[in-house]
């Protein structure tokens, strides 16, 4: 639950543009990259102070401002100053509980996204909030830490592989946008050999580790499914918005983007029926676990109830019983019982009972 809820109480009651950390406690010091390029030229530093970076915000080439950590409001505030981004969006920057979402400024463009990695030991989703401002020839991202999924559009970038270096800032924020939906598909293909295992176990041998499995996935599912959701409208704003930063030939890029958030949503509707489908085969398979134990322990106990009445009719030590003076009887009386124990115990076989 608290990685579906996170504690914005901190943020009740100020007043609106307030910048305020909400997320991960981080002591870290923020880490600022940039890399600016053009068709032929690139430049790729890592910077200590974020006035390195205005400098490069009037230039003709392209610039990706990669910003790690949002916990030093300072340093965030200072973006405001020179490159005049909207107080209430800073705001959002610095508070990491917020939807999906894309807001039009006019001059610049403000998306919310969910960056998630899979925990393999832990088998949790981590979410982390990715911001992007994007603006005529540059492309601001904020990510809560160091560590992406971007190392992919940077090897394109330093090796001019594909269009990116000859296309605008647009087309590279529709690039950080793809990586991203792209490493969606491969949490979702790590939980679907899961859920492929769980359902080989499942019809071998049930055990209860496997409610503690399933209630597992199921959850990462709900959680998944809240932060990609929104996703649809966001891509979708992005493609019908007339703004002049996203140009028409990037639109059709932001198509394919949408197609591959819908699937994503897809898969993750199927995992859930998947789940509740497996969910109902465990507890069918309990029952009828318990259903067979309860029916040998019920074939014994019809088995034991005349003998035990047999028994319990010679124990009452009555002095006037005719058996009890038989030479014979008290094997007589065993034999009795043997044959009514063996009778039933054949009565219950020939009926299929066990």
């Amino acid at each position: 639950m608290a990685r579906l809820i996170k504690k914005i109480s901190s943020t009740i009651g100020l007043p609106p543009g307030t910048l305020v950390h909400v997320g991960e406690e981080m002591t870290r010091k923020v880490r600022i990259t940039l890399i600016d390029y053009d068709e032929t030229d690139i430049k790729e530093s890592t910077v200590e102070s974020i006035e390195d970076v205005f400098p490069f915000k009037d230039k003709p080439s392209v610039t990706w401002i990669n910003i790690d950590g949002v916990h030093q409001t300072d340093i965030i505030e200072k973006i405001d100053g020179h490159f005049g981004i909207h107080p209430l969006v800073l705001e959002d920057i610095v508070n990491t509980a917020q939807r999906p979402k894309t807001e039009d400024y006019g001059d610049y463009l403000f998306v919310v996204v969910k960056m998630m990695y899979l925990d393999i030991k832990g088998g949790d989703i981590v979410s982390e909030q990715m911001s992007f401002i994007l603006g005529p020839n540059y492309v601001i991202s904020f990510q809560e830490k160091e560590g992406d999924v971007f190392d992919t559009i940077r090897d394109r970038i330093r090796g001019k592989k594909g269009r990116i270096r000859k296309m605008g800032a647009d087309y590279l924020a529709y690039s950080l946008l793809d990586a991203i939906i792209d490493n969606y598909f491969v949490i979702l293909e790590q939980v679907g050999i899961n859920v492929e295992t769980l359902e080989d176990r499942l019809m071998s041998n049930v055990d209860q580790s496997m409610a503690r499995s399933i209630h597992t996935i199921k959850r990462n599912m709900i959680f998944l499914r809240k932060q990609i959701w929104p996703l649809r409208e966001v891509i979708s704003s992005l493609q019908r918005n007339e703004t002049k930063l996203v140009k028409k030939t990037t639109v059709v890029y932001l198509r394919d983007v949408y197609d591959h958030t819908i699937q994503v949503i897809d898969t993750i509707e199927s995992f859930r029926d998947t789940l509740s489908g497996l969910h109902d085969i465990y507890l069918s398979s309990i029952s009828n676990r318990m259903n067979e134990i309860m029916k040998v322990l019920t074939i014994f106990a019809a088995i034991f109830i005349p003998l035990t009445f047999i028994a319990g009719v010679y124990g009452m030590n009555f002095e006037f019983m005719p058996e009890l003076r038989w030479k014979y009887g008290y094997f007589t009386v065993l034999a009795v019982m043997a044959g009514v124990g063996g009778g039933l115990a054949l009565y219950f076989k020939k009926k299929k009972w066990f």
